[in-house]
């Protein structure tokens, strides 16, 4: 005789969901915050964003894997330039604009990477 349980839904800390969402967990609202998202809210959060998780993904502030993006370097890059902290969609503009000396030299390291990358990708695919 088996007996079944009954399945009880996947869940997840608001920090695992907010990075999985791409946003920064402290802009999120204290509900999102304070409880546990299932892996059907997610993806319903994914598919249908309510207006509070579009504004955020439009507006900031952003986490530091989606500045480094954004910007087009590594979260390490950022690093070396000092940018420790989220920082909004006008502030990545305004760096943008400002094409800082740090910028330009993170950008060509990050193209250099993935040229290698991709490189070394059909290099295995050749074997």
């Amino acid at each position: 005789m088996s007996t079944s349980k009954a399945k009880t839904p996947q869940t997840m800390k608001p920090a695992t969901a907010a990075k999985k969402l791409g946003i920064l967990l402290s802009a999120a609202p204290a509900e999102f915050q304070e409880g546990v998202v299932s892996r059907d809210e997610l993806n319903a959060l994914q598919a249908d964003p309510p207006s509070w998780l579009a504004d955020l993904r439009r507006m900031g502030p952003h986490p530091r894997q989606v500045v480094a993006a954004k910007l087009r370097v590594s979260a390490s890059g950022l690093a070396r330039a000092g940018i420790t902290g989220p920082l909004t969609t006008a502030e990545i503009e305004t760096l943008k604009a400002e094409n800082p000396d740090w910028l330009e030299r993170e950008q060509a390291i990050q193209t250099k990477v993935r040229q290698e990358e991709l490189r070394l990708k059909q290099q295995r695919a050749k074997a």
